[in-house]
């Protein structure tokens, strides 16, 4: 066995045969560039599956988030509200575009955009007359955010909501799936997702002239011409997902079902294995819809416990990690205006400082989670 293979991964791709097939013919047919039939059959099965009528996929989830910052009108100068505990690659686009993130904490009950902090910060903006632009409220983990009342409250301030559900595609509010609830929602492929294109996204609404505007820009802006001249008069970019990889991404799509089962499995182990093992807390779910479970995600005592745990996973060749430091703690971003969950507590530093996100693939064999699970025990013990 080799060194890779004897490592436990975080989130590994999970491939199959039909993976392999439906690229192979995707290469044999030659359609191979971000154009073909593969392509326009994965934007429509993402619509269907997501309950969403239109969608655009693109390179990365990255990508999708810029774009659909530019499609809502998003300049030099704005200002974006985002929440703090994510990726950075929730809020890199904010400045790509030019404008400044606003960021707010995270529910401790959903570990998502807190609404209390929000309205705060809305009330706020909106008595001083500098209201911004859009808000991308981050469902982390899997996990949905409380979209429906998000919404609700951003368009009483007539703020436009993008839907970032890189992390979570299946996760559920009520009976609509987290992406589909804002002006835009964006959903991410990446090689560490539940489902993959190896590097990939996609941008959804139920606005045609949003999704057009995006295909548009994610072409380089590449004018009409009766000539068929390559004219511009707009900025564009280069952010069109490849028909090879949309292939594979339709094989990928028609397993998500199976791979929730399988994510929620493994956590539910995880709980059932460690049960009674005394300082940890599991991630809760939502109580309005059904979490993916991404990742397994916990919390320790204290930062001191996380950093031991995780430097014990290291010497088994365990690759587990910390929740995501937040944004507002980030020296990237330490200077932008920060709303915390309630006065004086910072719920997404508290995560950050006491969270762990354990390895949890789809593919994680029983023995693997075993490893996972003997490991936490002697190093906590």
């Amino acid at each position: 066995m080799t060194e890779r293979q004897n490592n436990i991964l975080l989130s590994p791709p999970d491939l199959g045969s039909e993976e392999s097939r439906m690229m192979m013919e995707a290469i044999a047919s030659n359609w191979i560039a971000p154009i073909g039939p593969d392509l326009d059959a994965f934007e429509r099965e993402i619509g269907a599956k997501t309950g969403t009528r239109h969608v655009c996929g693109v390179s990365s989830g990255t990508a999708a988030i810029h774009l659909g910052l530019k499609v809502l009108g998003v300049e030099s100068g704005d200002q974006v509200l985002c929440s703090s505990l994510t990726f950075v690659a929730s809020a890199n686009p904010i400045r790509y575009c030019g404008a400044e993130p606003l960021l707010i904490d995270a529910d401790p009950q959903t570990w998502c955009m807190s609404l209390p902090a929000l309205k705060r910060m809305l009330e706020r903006l909106d008595k001083d007359g500098r209201l911004p632009k859009v808000c991308i409220p981050v469902s982390l983990y899997g996990q949905s955010a409380d979209l429906p009342n998000i919404c609700e409250l951003c368009a009483k301030y007539g703020v436009k909501v993008l839907d970032e559900a890189a992390e979570s595609m299946g996760a559920t509010h009520g009976d609509r799936m987290s992406g589909s609830f804002g002006d835009l929602g964006v959903y991410s492929f990446n090689g560490n997702k539940i489902i993959t294109t190896s590097g990939g996204g996609a941008l959804v609404s139920d606005d045609p002239e949003l999704i057009a505007r995006a295909r548009f820009m994610a072409t380089q802006s590449r004018d009409e011409s009766g000539i068929g001249a390559y004219e511009h008069s707009t900025l564009g970019y280069n952010y069109r997902l490849s028909n090879l990889l949309a292939a594979i991404g339709r094989a990928q799509l028609a397993r998500l079902d199976e791979r929730i089962v399988a994510r929620r499995a493994i956590f539910d182990r995880y709980v059932h294995m460690l049960e009674g093992t005394q300082g940890i807390e599991w991630m809760p779910e939502a109580i309005y819809g059904r979490c993916t479970r991404w990742l397994s995600c916990c919390l320790v005592k204290d930062a001191e416990t996380r950093d031991r745990i995780l430097s014990g996973f290291r010497k088994m060749d365990i690759d587990a990690r910390p929740v995501w430091k937040p944004m507002h703690l980030q020296p990237l971003y330490r200077n932008c205006a920060y709303e915390s969950h309630q006065t004086g507590v910072d719920v997404s530093a508290m995560l950050f400082e006491r969270g762990l996100c354990l390895p949890s693939g789809s593919g994680l064999t029983r023995e693997q989670q075993d490893r996972v699970v003997n490991t936490f025990r002697s190093v906590l013990l």
